[in-house]
């Protein structure tokens, strides 16, 4: 099939894109990388009557570094660019590896990281990573001005932000890694680079200690993807490490902890919610155990 017709404008300016933005609201849809709205409205799941493109847009485009170490990346920054960036594998590694399991090569060329995270598939990895770093969003509008929201807080549902009709995302803001933490990005897929059946981000914390292999968990924090309707954190399962030695027997707790108290799995065409309870379990017992190791590493 073919879209349906719509009106098209090229901005070169984010004033420009928020000018068109503020004036048609509901009927228009921003155009980022396109992989995901340009076969929507193919198949005339999306029908905007005004299609405003970023692409001539240069000011979104960007990799600056952070303070203190972290990263701020324009929303316009194409997947792939972000993927081989030696900043970004020197300050966010955990972002480079989720990126390498993002499609395939040829769509990370297009897609654009502020894209994947204002689409809010549950089932991507952008999604759930925005949240396990803490990454703040910066949303623009001509008629409200500028406001910041946490990641963890920009998510509302299914396909769903806190994005109003006339505003655009036009920057992600990434902290510091902190000292003595790690990190694990996993998933399991059908095909490779097929969408996830079940992933999860780790990020760890350890206490500061003369011998890090007995150092204790400060803060612990699991993010599951393609289990919901959205970005899933398991809080139970962090609370289960939250002070204690990282042993194999805490961490298999924190992962069993996952998957009957914090995630309650869908079923789905691709996976029952008891397959995909067990790739919670599994997944987080895998995942945390790489990123302790991590964090001892860096000690």
């Amino acid at each position: 099939m073919k879209p349906a017709p719509f009106k098209y404008y090229a901005p070169s300016t984010v004033d420009e894109a928020l000018a068109r933005l503020a004036e048609h609201g509901w009927d228009a849809k921003v155009l980022a990388g396109g992989q995901s709205l340009i076969p929507m409205m193919n198949f005339r799941l999306a029908q905007p009557a005004v299609m405003v493109d970023l692409n001539g847009v240069s000011e979104l485009f960007y990799i600056r570094p952070g303070r203190n170490g972290g990263l701020s990346i324009g929303a316009m920054t194409r997947q792939r660019k972000v993927e081989l960036a030696p900043m970004v594998a020197e300050r966010a590694p955990i972002l480079r590896e989720a990126l390498t399991k993002v499609a395939h090569p040829q769509i990370r060329s297009r897609g654009t990281l502020g894209g994947s995270i204002a689409h809010a598939d549950p089932s991507a990895e952008l999604v759930a990573l925005s949240v396990a770093l803490d990454a703040r969003l910066r949303l623009r509008s001509k008629q409200r001005g500028e406001r910041w929201v946490d990641a963890r807080d920009f998510f509302l549902g299914l396909f769903t932000t806190v994005l109003e009709p006339d505003e655009l995302l036009t920057e992600i803001v990434l902290p510091p890694m902190p000292s003595q933490s790690g990190w694990s990005f996993m998933e399991v897929a059908r095909r490779h680079h097929d969408f996830a059946l079940v992933g999860v981000a780790a990020t760890v914390i350890l206490e500061k200690s003369r011998d890090p292999a007995k150092a204790k968990c400060e803060q612990a924090r699991l993010v599951y993807f393609s289990v919901s309707d959205g970005p899933v954190e398991a809080f139970e399962a962090a609370a289960v490490l939250r002070d204690q030695e990282p042993t194999a027997e805490a961490i298999r707790e924190a992962a069993e902890t996952a998957g009957n108290k914090d995630v309650e799995p869908n079923s789905d065409i691709n996976a029952s919610s008891e397959y995909r309870r067990h790739l919670v379990k599994v997944l987080g017992r895998r995942a945390l155990t790489e990123a302790f190791e991590r964090a001892r590493a860096s000690a």
